[in-house]
């Protein structure tokens, strides 16, 4: 647990002591209900119990639902408003290109008029570089708790942003593969990654209506009085979220286009092997069908008794093989 109480007029910012787990959730209550005028607090939890987020969740007047969604995670971005509280629920995520895999994780954002309550699930943790940020723009803070979420907003959606420009690398770089002169089959690695782009997608996709909402003023957020304020900021976010969202249904719809190639070459691939196999079957079926004729072991054949029956015939053998293969040859079948 972290709870850092900012002053929303000089920005100073003030971290609690939560070292100890027992004492961490009682220290960061005892400053939450000591708040002076003009400050709010950011506590900020990973994983935390359910005794930890219940002891929290009271104090700062959560809706027990609320409650249950930030303790299990593993939500569909959404929005939702329970009293003077507004939660938002999204998804972190990064794209490891060693794997070619998008790992995600969850958080869920609780803004009430003098507080802000941030609960991580994963590996992915964007609050600290929101509070980064925060720090090096102390201006911000006068927005109160509002500042706070438009930073761990902006924040991921950066992530997004960053993700989907190396999941762009990674596709280029397939798709050469794909055209090249080598013959290998990317088809499985063509499925993994659109696999990894459907779960981009699903975390993307459902936040463009999410972060919309937030931009519907005070008539809905009336209990939000810095909300207005700060609505410029969560513009910029949902502009840079439109971008992303339409960079990732891209990536989806040029994986399908690859795919479509990948599989039009492999049926191109199959269709040479059989017409060398063809070719070489034609080849040699003229000296077995002559071959099969002298076998018969028959006593009266022809040029049997002859000197140069023999050589005769393993030469006409030879010539029709050699005239069959010189025509594939020009006509691009062997």
């Amino acid at each position: 647990m972290e709870c850092v109480i900012y002053d929303q007029d000089s920005g100073r910012s003030e971290h609690v002591e939560c070292e100890l787990p027992e004492d961490a959730c009682q220290s960061a209550l005892k400053r939450l209900r000591d708040l002076g005028d003009g400050e709010f607090a950011w506590v900020r939890l990973a994983d935390p119990s359910e005794s930890e987020l219940l002891q929290l969740a009271e104090e700062m007047g959560l809706h027990p639902l609320a409650v249950e969604d930030a303790l299990h995670g593993r939500q569909r971005p959404k929005r939702e408003r329970f009293g003077d509280v507004l939660a938002v629920a999204l998804k972190t995520l990064r794209y490891v290109e060693e794997g070619t895999a998008v790992e995600t994780g969850d958080i869920m954002i609780f803004v009430g008029p003098r507080s802000v309550l941030t609960v991580r699930h994963g590996p992915m943790d964007p609050c600290t570089e929101a509070a980064s940020r925060l720090a090096a723009d102390p201006d911000m803070l006068r927005h109160g708790p509002w500042a706070v979420a438009h930073a761990v907003l902006d924040v991921t959606v950066d992530a997004y942003s960053d993700a989907a420009r190396r999941v762009r690398a990674t596709l280029n770089r397939l798709e050469d593969e794909v055209f090249s002169t080598s013959r290998i089959d990317h088809t499985e690695r063509i499925y993994s990654l659109k696999r990894e782009v459907r779960e981009f997608r699903d975390a993307v996709q459902p936040l463009v209506p999410v972060v919309q909402g937030l931009l519907s003023g005070p008539g809905e957020d009336r209990h939000q009085p810095n909300q207005p304020k700060v609505l410029p900021y969560i513009r910029d976010v949902a502009d840079h979220l439109h971008r992303t969202d339409i960079e990732v249904r891209t990536l989806d719809e040029l994986l399908d286009s690859v795919l479509g190639a990948q599989q039009a070459r492999v049926g191109t691939w199959q269709n040479d092997d059989m017409r060398r196999i063809s070719a070489w079957a034609a080849i040699f079926a003229i000296p077995t069908m002559v071959a099969g004729v002298y076998g018969m072991n028959f006593e009266h054949m022809p040029e049997l008794g002859w000197t140069y029956g023999y050589p005769l015939a393993v030469g006409l053998m030879a010539l029709a093989a050699g005239a069959l293969y010189r025509a594939f040859r020009r006509n691009g079948w062997l």
